[in-house]
């Protein structure tokens, strides 16, 4: 991937595509298009053709999607499973037809079954029944995998889905109702700090455990895949990496690391009434590690510094 190639990022104002934007500025690369949504509508097959036809990216980083946590997921399920089909249909057949080099897909660690084997190997993808409140933007994912690996196969492409696990850090979406587990408890601590209230509730039991990555570590890891060079037949032999750090943490740990990250002083309350999701959700990532990559960015660390990004960029 030379500095001057035009590289697509779609969802370039999202958590993953602003991340992407920083780490190849930083890299050198000078000829990143990045559409915001006024400028071209992804569900749009039209559009995105037309955006195609246009610009001819020579290389696609596709990081928009619809996504959110328990509440969004299961409120809006139509809207998961539609959009982001949608989304990734487009842009994937787009890439194919005007004969982009490489396409990196981002999927997400919720393609796994429910129960799945713990750490999960990406040769576990489709082998359980999925949780249910996240099943339809699983299904989309799932969908998107398969869409890279047979263009692959029938048209000799070179798409590469990834899987990341949780992930977090500047941009992230810190609304109560649509947001993941780690920005929802930033909010609630520093709002509880703010007003002085004596809890902080958090859903579940505290007990599941969560693997959470710093999306400027995934940043890296996916330029790191898009560059590395592959046979044509390992392109057609269903390429899959987790992208995650190897390591877990239970919700109500995490809760309490961030209690002390934002300083506030109460108690947490756990709501059993509300639905846990799936038990442990935890990655190998040993593919990902023989291609010499590694997570660099500790949770205590990345959890102080979105905590400054969110007080400092008014995100409330």
């Amino acid at each position: 991937m030379e500095k001057t190639d035009k590289i697509f990022i779609a969802g370039p104002k999202g958590l993953v595509g602003s991340a992407l934007i920083r780490h190849l500025t930083k890299k050198g690369y000078t000829n990143l298009l990045t559409p915001t949504h006024a400028e071209l509508e992804l569900l749009d097959t039209q559009s995105v053709a037309a955006y195609f036809e246009k610009n001819k990216p020579d290389y696609v980083f596709l990081a928009a999607a619809k996504v959110g946590g328990i509440m969004a997921n299961s409120t809006y399920p139509a809207d998961f499973i539609y959009q982001n089909l949608m989304i990734q249909n487009n842009i994937i057949h787009q890439s194919y037809v005007h004969k982009v080099k490489k396409l990196l897909f981002l999927g997400s660690s919720c393609i796994y079954p429910k129960h799945c084997p713990q750490p999960m190997k990406e040769e576990y993808l489709m082998t359980g029944p999925l949780e249910p409140t996240n099943s339809p933007y699983a299904i989309a994912k799932i969908a998107g995998i398969e869409m890279c690996w047979s263009y692959n196969r029938q048209y000799s492409t070179k798409f590469i889905p990834v899987m990341p696990t949780n992930l977090y850090g500047p941009n992230d979406n810190f609304d109560l109702e649509t947001s993941h587990v780690l920005p929802t408890l930033i909010r609630k601590f520093h709002e509880a700090k703010q007003k002085n209230e004596p809890t902080v509730t958090v859903w579940g039991t505290g007990t599941p455990k969560r693997e959470f990555l710093h999306v400027d570590d995934l940043a890296d890891a996916c330029l790191l895949v898009i560059v590395k060079e592959f046979s044509d037949q390992e392109y057609k032999n269903k390429p899959l990496f987790n992208i995650g750090t190897g390591k877990d943490i239970t919700i109500k740990n995490l809760a309490e690391l961030i209690k002390e990250a934002t300083d506030y002083k109460g108690d947490l309350v756990f709501d059993t009434t509300k639905p846990d999701g799936t038990p442990q959700k935890l990655l190998d990532v040993s593919t990902i590690n023989s291609i010499d990559w590694i997570a660099a960015i500790a949770l205590e660390k990345g959890v102080r510094e979105t905590y400054g990004w969110f007080v400092n960029h008014g995100a409330f």
